[in-house]
């Protein structure tokens, strides 16, 4: 089971997750002035570079214009670009686009709100030019789709696994803590797990709980 915990703030932290056995770290690549923990590609590429060899880097960026986001791969060079703007901001036509002017190696990953059974349709327009989908919530009034805190129907993830399998991989974010990571694993199988609020200190928007996050990363690896 791939673990993929959000967001590294720090070089230090960064490499603090891939001590307690994260496979997949991301960080927000770009100042947006909509999500909590903005780095400039700068700082992004510092953690890039030092999880190179180490663990997967996965940049989020919330831009919608392909050139943007094409701009930023070239300056961070990290493993993964996460579009994590909302759904269609970044449709299928510019997803192609961007997966064809990528680097050889770079890896796209498409959030898809999953908010009832149309989501599976969404996902299923959208494997095909995703090496990974993210299915995530979306809360009316956040900036594009995670970081919510909130689940969403496991059963309607697992709809989607069993439609996209063979064209894209998939995690499964959206309010998972340890507590419910191992049950979300058996309802939804999915390829990994994602955390990002689940995983802070209380009342905190980034800083992490390492507690919280071992115990993410063992209840996640106990369910294979």
């Amino acid at each position: 089971m791939i673990v993929q915990i959000y967001a590294a703030t720090s070089v230090a932290g960064a490499l603090k997750m891939v001590e307690l056995g994260v496979d997949q770290i991301g960080f927000v690549a770009g100042d947006y002035g909509e999500v909590f923990g903005e780095l400039t590609f700068e700082q992004a590429r510092a953690i890039a570079d030092a999880l190179r060899g180490k663990a997967v880097s996965s940049a989020l960026t919330m831009s919608t214009d392909p050139a943007e986001i094409l701009r930023m791969a070239a300056a961070v060079q990290p493993d993964v670009i996460h579009i994590s703007s909302d759904t269609g901001a970044v449709g299928v036509e510019a997803m192609a686009q961007l997966r064809e002017r990528l680097p050889d190696g770079v890896q796209l990953m498409k959030a898809i709100h999953v908010d009832g059974p149309g989501s599976i349709n969404v996902a299923r327009q959208f494997a095909p030019v995703s090496d990974i989908l993210l299915l995530d919530t979306k809360v009316s009034g956040m900036p594009g789709v995670g970081a919510t805190g909130v689940t969403h129907d496991w059963a309607i993830s697992r709809q989607i696994i069993e439609q996209v399998g063979g064209q894209a991989r998939v995690i499964l974010a959206g309010g998972l803590v340890p507590a419910n990571v191992r049950q979300a694993i058996a309802v939804a199988q999915p390829w990994g797990v994602d955390s990002n609020t689940g995983t802070n200190l209380p009342g905190d928007p980034v800083a992490k709980d390492w507690d919280k996050v071992a115990a993410f990363v063992r209840q996640a690896k106990n369910s294979e």
